[in-house]
């Protein structure tokens, strides 16, 4: 299959034009917006689309089939996590803080990816296991939940390694710094499984399950058939937010740049393979590569600001949504589905 005519292609899809749309958009500095209560909108209805998919087919497949490729998706995610946190203190020089935010920013998964992965299998006439979506939301805070947990316990080392030098006093104060320290990891598991992306995700997966294909059917209007058009108005915000974050990718360096394009091609087709070899279906292996190659750029600065305030925040939203994001759905997505055509065919 000609990767550069499957890319070129999907640059000619609504979706990828809205999107690129958006960015000339923003960059000539128009006041073109999508109102804020449609942009608050339009996620919570592609996640309920999704979720509602995720169950009907958990329904159709049993929880059974579904429990190896979520596990091996958590190991591969926590994984992929240190590795990435390895690479930018290692070989990035980033302190331990910006680290660990953006190993777990590329550790997380983008459910607007996700969405703009369906769209691209259905133009291909390609099908993928719908409880990928289950994967989805349990994959979204694993990865936060063991960067702040590894940063927590980093903090924690270098106080008790300074604790010596300090007066009864001070060490008084260390020690409530630690606990303060401690409960933050608290916080951030109910932050992330009780932020509104999980909840609307999680409770369509078990309505979908509940209701299966019959009872889908009357919704099936608004759900499925204008589940394309809702992305496209959707890629205009995000090419405009895009559009916007373009100037800060000077700022975030040349290394994290090539780390942003690098690590979602690493992440992606290692996981198109390990799905094949699950014994998942070509849009499956995708969407599953997809899962691992897509970074958070909507949940993950609301968890990390709170989690790591020290961490520039600059750094893993550019990153993610100026870098990875348009990366990922205008090149990487023709890759992916490429490869997992060849060894599935093979």
């Amino acid at each position: 299959m000609d990767i550069l005519q499957l890319i070129q292609s999907n640059l000619l899809t609504p979706i990828i034009l809205f999107f690129l749309f958006g960015i000339i958009a923003a960059r000539i500095k128009s006041d073109l917006k999508i109102p804020e209560a449609i942009s608050e909108f339009l996620p919570i209805y592609l996640l309920a689309a999704i979720g509602l998919h995720g169950g009907i087919e958990m329904r159709n497949t049993g929880f059974e089939n579904m429990l190896i490729p979520m596990l091996v998706a958590i190991a591969l995610s926590l994984l992929f996590t240190l590795n990435h946190y390895q690479i930018l203190r290692r070989l990035g020089k980033f302190n331990i803080f910006d680290s660990y935010a953006l190993a777990s920013t590329y550790g997380a998964v983008g459910a607007v990816t996700f969405s703009v992965g369906l769209s691209f299998l259905k133009n291909q006439g390609v099908t993928s296991e719908g409880y990928l979506a289950a994967i989805l939301a349990i994959l979204e805070p694993v990865a936060f939940i063991m960067a702040i947990f590894l940063t927590n316990m980093a903090v924690s080392k270098q106080i008790r390694q300074k604790k010596q030098s300090f007066t009864k006093d001070d060490t008084s104060d260390i020690e409530i710094g630690i606990q303060e320290t401690k409960t933050k990891l608290s916080q951030v598991l109910h932050e992330s499984v009780t932020g509104k992306a999980i909840v609307i995700l999680l409770g369509s997966i078990v309505i979908g399950y509940i209701i299966g294909e019959e009872g889908f059917g009357s919704i099936k209007i608004v759900f499925d058939e204008m589940f394309t058009g809702a992305i496209v108005i959707f890629m205009i915000e995000m090419g405009i937010i895009a559009g916007q974050r373009l100037d800060d990718i000077k700022k975030v360096g040349v290394f994290l740049t090539a780390f942003a394009v690098i690590m979602p091609t690493f992440n992606g087709v290692i996981g198109v393979l390990v799905a094949t070899a699950m014994g998942l279906s070509l849009g499956g292996s995708v969407m599953f590569g997809l899962l691992l190659a897509s970074a958070s750029f909507i949940a993950a600065p609301a968890v990390l600001r709170h989690a790591i305030p020290q961490a520039n925040p600059s750094l893993y939203i550019t990153s993610a949504l100026g870098i990875t994001f348009p990366y990922n759905i205008i090149v990487l997505l023709p890759i992916m589905f490429a490869i997992s055509s060849i060894v599935h065919n093979g």
